[in-house]
C-alpha cells in the first residue's frame, strides 16, 4: 500500500513537471500562428490565426534569409556529427581497450578540461582561427564543434567497458587486428551508444549561439539559425518579427524532436545500459 501511494505521488509530480515544461512549447507554437504583431500582449490566446508567419520565413529573405541559415545549420550539424561521432568512439575505444604510457593522465586531463564551460576558450579559439584565415566560415564552426567533442569520451568509454574482453581475445586468436575488432565486433554491439553520440553531436551545433556569434561576426550569409533568429528579436525588429521568430523556432525544433523521439529507446540504453545484458 505504501509503495502504491509512493508511485502515485511520483506520477503526480512528474505530471505537474511535464505540464510546466510544456507551457513554453505551447506558447511558442500558438504564437507562431498569431496574426497580431508585437511581443508584449496582455492575452494568452491570439485573437486571429494565420499561416503568414511561416510564409514570411521563406519569402521575406532580403533582411532575414532563413532558408540559407537553415541550410548552413544543417551542413554544419551533419558534418560535425559525422566527425564528432568518429572522434568520440575511437578515443573512447582506445581508452577502454588499450593500455599505453600516459593513459591515466590523459583521461584525467580530458575530464578536468571538460568541466570548464566552452565559452571560456572562445577568444583564444577565435584568434587561432583568425591566424589561419578561417573566421566567418562554416568550416570554422565544423572544426570547433568536432574538435571539442573529443572531451566527451567518458560516456562512450563506460559503455565500451561493458563489452566482454573475451570477445576481443577470441578475435585476436583468429587473427583479427584491433581495427577489425573495433569495426566488426565492438561497433555492432554498441548501437545504443552510437545513437546517443550521434544525437549529442548533432544537437550541439544545431542549437549553439555563442560560438557562432563570435566566429561569424557580420558574415550574414554564413549565419546559423540560432544566430539569425536572434536578430529578429532585436530592439528594432521585435515588433514586426516576433511571431515570425516563433515560427522559425518551431521549424528549428521539429527535426531534432522527431529524431529524438524515433531514437529515444536507443538513447536511454546508451546512457543507462551496457552492451551485453542478461
Amino acid at each position: 500500500m505504501r509503495r502504491r501511494s509512493g508511485d502515485v505521488l511520483a506520477y503526480a509530480v512528474l505530471t505537474v513537471l511535464s505540464v510546466l515544461w510544456l507551457i513554453p512549447v505551447f506558447f511558442l507554437v500558438v504564437h507562431s500562428f498569431r496574426g497580431e504583431p508585437g511581443a508584449a500582449i496582455r492575452y494568452i490566446f491570439p485573437k486571429e490565426y494565420t499561416w503568414d508567419n511561416y510564409i514570411r520565413l521563406f519569402t521575406e529573405t532580403e533582411l532575414f534569409n532563413f532558408p540559407r541559415w537553415y541550410g548552413n545549420t544543417l551542413i554544419v550539424s551533419l558534418a560535425s556529427c559525422v566527425l564528432s561521432t568518429a572522434y568520440v568512439l575511437m578515443i573512447a575505444y582506445a581508452f577502454s581497450r588499450l593500455r599505453f604510457p600516459g593513459r591515466g593522465a590523459m583521461m584525467k586531463a580530458g575530464l578536468v578540461l571538460n568541466m570548464f564551460p566552452g565559452f571560456m576558450s572562445m577568444i583564444a579559439v577565435y584568434f587561432i582561427l583568425k591566424a589561419v584565415g578561417l573566421t566567418q566560415s562554416l568550416l570554422a564552426l565544423v572544426l570547433v564543434y568536432s574538435g571539442s567533442s573529443a572531451l566527451t569520451y567518458y560516456v562512450a568509454k563506460g559503455f565500451f567497458d561493458t563489452v566482454p574482453r573475451a570477445l576481443d581475445e577470441a578475435a585476436y586468436i583468429d587473427g583479427a587486428s584491433a581495427a577489425m575488432i573495433f569495426r566488426m565486433i565492438t561497433l555492432p554491439l554498441s548501437r545504443p551508444m552510437i545513437v546517443y553520440t550521434v544525437l549529442m553531436s548533432f544537437m550541439a551545433p544545431w542549437m549553439d549561439y555563442i560560438f557562432a556569434s563570435v566566429i561569424m561576426k557580420d558574415a550574414y550569409d554564413s549565419y546559423t539559425v540560432a544566430l539569425g533568429l536572434f536578430q529578429m528579436i532585436s530592439r528594432e525588429n521585435i515588433y514586426d518579427y516576433f511571431t515570425v521568430f516563433c515560427a522559425g523556432a518551431v521549424l528549428v525544433a521539429i527535426p531534432i524532436s522527431v529524431v529524438f523521439f524515433l531514437l529515444q529507446r536507443y538513447y536511454v540504453e546508451g546512457i543507462t545500459g551496457g552492451a551485453v545484458k542478461g
